[in-house]
């Protein structure tokens, strides 16, 4: 299968794309993975993203759409993947579109984690790193920093949800409970039986 994992910051999306993931034997692939992988690696696209982030730029669409194609037609992809953190806006949805058409793919499904903004503000705001022996609030996590990121989600990464349910593919999993009830959810919405490690009907 191939899908999208779409939700705000704290909605839980690594830690559900790792195990949904699992559950289907593809491998998930985000972003800063394939931007670390390049950059550390060299490559033509890589040095062209580190041009841009030395200089405090955002990387054009166009060098992230062409890593991402570059990560999607290796050979562990080949069967499916879930991609974590991309796209973030509609132009970059309609450009992956497009390289999966090229590479004789499309997406399966989009799942997107819905959660209630106070809860994610509760959650990110809670979290702590050990400095010095002490447990402290990293400061991008204070609520009023990680209402801002909220907001940035709101109007970048957000409308997605419509683009993609216009497309016939979102689905809208409840992440409020257990990492488990989540995953069961999910996993639902793919129509894929945990037990059998296949597609129901399959």
């Amino acid at each position: 299968m191939r899908v999208v994992l779409l939700g705000p910051p704290g909605a839980g999306k690594g830690t559900q794309a790792q195990i949904i993931a699992g559950h289907l034997a593809a491998p998930a692939i985000s972003t800063g993975d394939i931007f670390r992988a390049n950059v550390s690696g060299r490559t033509e696209l890589g040095q062209k993203a580190k041009t841009y982030m030395d200089a405090g730029d955002l990387v054009p669409d166009e060098v992230t759409v062409a890593m991402v194609k570059d990560r999607l037609a290796e050979p562990d992809a080949k069967a499916g993947f879930l991609l974590d953190g991309f796209p973030r806006t509609i132009a970059q949805a309609e450009q992956l579109r497009d390289s999966l058409a090229e590479l004789g793919n499309g997406l399966d499904r989009v799942l997107e984690l819905v959660v209630d903004e106070d809860e994610l503000v509760r959650r990110l705001s809670g979290r702590r790193m050990l400095v010095d022996g002490e447990w402290v609030q990293r400061s991008d996590d204070e609520p009023e920093t990680v209402r801002h990121r909220l907001q940035v989600y709101r109007e970048q990464t957000a409308p997605l949800s419509g683009f993609y349910e216009g497309e016939g593919l979102l689905a809208r999993i409840d992440a409020i409970g257990s990492v488990e009830d989540v995953t069961a959810r999910a996993l639902e919405a793919l129509g894929w039986s945990p037990r059998s490690g296949q597609q129901a009907g399959a």
